[in-house]
């Protein structure tokens, strides 16, 4: 896609069609800013210019239609718009290599492209995460380029599918490597978040990864707890909530599930490497979370045969209300459950795909379980393990259902018409 003709613009969003720099383009376009979204993605911005969000997100297909009309939002696939541009932020991916140490080569080879139209009045604002000193390092590498270009590091918060709530309710974290770097990092946030903190680079980039990696150990030590307490043959959401009742200082425990995804695990792992992998929690949190699969196969296993059984899996985004499969444990679970010989089939919400596979299957095989991970279009708790309908005991991870609910549950005309079957990708 060529740009459109455009004299000027106020900020730049590299990666502007992905999760997230399009929520923070459609913000900053809808407080008034001229935004211009760059991004290599051709058929995401031609998607966008048609007025139709390429993902989920809460509130994006209306701001999207608002802000298409006002002309305050252009689009190019051209590294060179990013001229015109007085702010360019760079939404670009920062992955774990496959020693788990930071992999800077994609903010680097997406640096290497703007460099030759980057003008040393502008600002630069790192937004994507990345590891403690990176934005120093990138600092360093422009100006060996002979860039005198402000750089701030301001990092996403969002929960995603609700970016565009977020940004606005959240206080914004900023920082810049020059007192110039962080005023117009300052200037441009405060139009759009209610507060700004101001924070070193290094205090930034700690702040984010710190954020993440508390967050998924706190997931890690429900999910141990939880595999702790079904062990012994109880329910742990049912012991949860006795416990809870009226004691605020078990109000905060988070109840057990999946923890997983393109960014959790990914800034734990940041975090690690930077403590020359002595980081004994983040350690045991990727163990914990990563294993709560073969948790579930486990128990499965200690039921049934699983060579003559079939198991159905509902829901396959890496977390509730998603269509982002990135990183999806639902997918290791399967991968499991076929190694133990199980027939697996999948059904979710939000992933469209012109090869489904659903909950019929050919195979004479019976059914054992369904496996439920964390829709709300399923009504169902984060983990939910349901038996089949002519089992007299139910076991389920935070619910009973009925004998009735249990076999409507299993017909699959009983799903909503608006799901989506996946394929077999394991």
């Amino acid at each position: 896609m060529k740009e459109n003709p455009a004299p000027s613009c106020d900020v730049c969003v590299v990666g502007g069609a992905g999760r997230v720099g399009l929520p923070l383009a459609l913000v900053l376009a809808d407080s008034g800013f001229k935004t211009l979204i760059l991004d290599i993605n051709e058929t995401a911005l031609k998607t966008i210019a048609q007025g139709a969000m390429p993902y989920r997100e809460e509130g994006g297909q209306t701001l999207l239609k608002k802000v298409n009309g006002t002309g305050r939002l252009t689009f190019s696939s051209e590294a060179n718009s990013i001229t015109r541009a007085a702010v360019v932020v760079l939404t670009v991916g920062t992955p774990i290599d496959e020693f788990h140490n930071p992999n800077l080569s994609l903010l680097i080879r997406c640096l290497e492209g703007l460099i030759p139209h980057l003008r040393d009045e502008q600002t630069i604002i790192l937004r994507s995460t990345i590891a403690p000193g990176t934005t120093n390092y990138i600092d360093g590498y422009l100006r060996s380029r002979g860039k005198k270009i402000g750089l701030a590091f301001c990092p996403e918060r969002v929960v995603q599918g609700k970016a565009i709530e977020e940004i606005r309710a959240l206080p914004q974290l900023v920082s810049g490597t020059s007192p110039e770097a962080l005023a117009a990092a300052k200037t441009l946030f405060s139009k759009i978040a209610p507060e700004v903190v101001e924070m070193s680079p290094l205090e930034a980039e700690f702040a984010k990864l710190v954020c993440n990696a508390f967050r998924y150990m706190q997931f890690a030590a429900t999910n141990q707890l939880y595999m702790a307490v079904e062990s012994a043959g109880l329910d742990y959401c049912e012991l949860l909530s006795k416990m809870k009742r009226g004691y605020p200082r078990m109000g905060s425990i988070p109840g057990p599930g999946f923890a997983a995804g393109p960014c959790l695990m990914k800034d734990t792992m940041q975090l690690f490497a930077f403590q020359k992998h002595n980081f004994v929690l983040g350690q045991m949190a990727m163990t914990i979370n990563e294993g709560l699969p073969n948790f579930i196969v486990e128990q499965l296993a200690r039921r049934f045969d699983l060579r003559t059984k079939r198991v159905g899996i509902l829901g396959m985004a890496f977390k509730a209300d998603s269509d982002d499969i990135r990183d999806s444990l639902s997918y290791k679970l399967g991968k499991l459950l076929r190694f133990h010989g199980a027939d697996v089939s999948y059904r979710t919400y939000l992933i469209p795909t012109s090869t489904p596979r659903i909950l019929h299957s050919s195979t004479k095989k019976h059914w054992c379980a369904s496996v439920t991970l964390s829709f709300s279009g399923y009504r169902m708790p984060p983990i939910a393990l349901f038996t089949c309908p002519g089992k007299k005991r139910l076991s389920i991870f935070g619910l009973r259902f009925p004998a009735a609910k249990r076999r409507r549950l299993h017909e699959a005309d009983h799903l909503p018409k608006h799901s989506h079957s996946i394929p077999r990708l394991l």
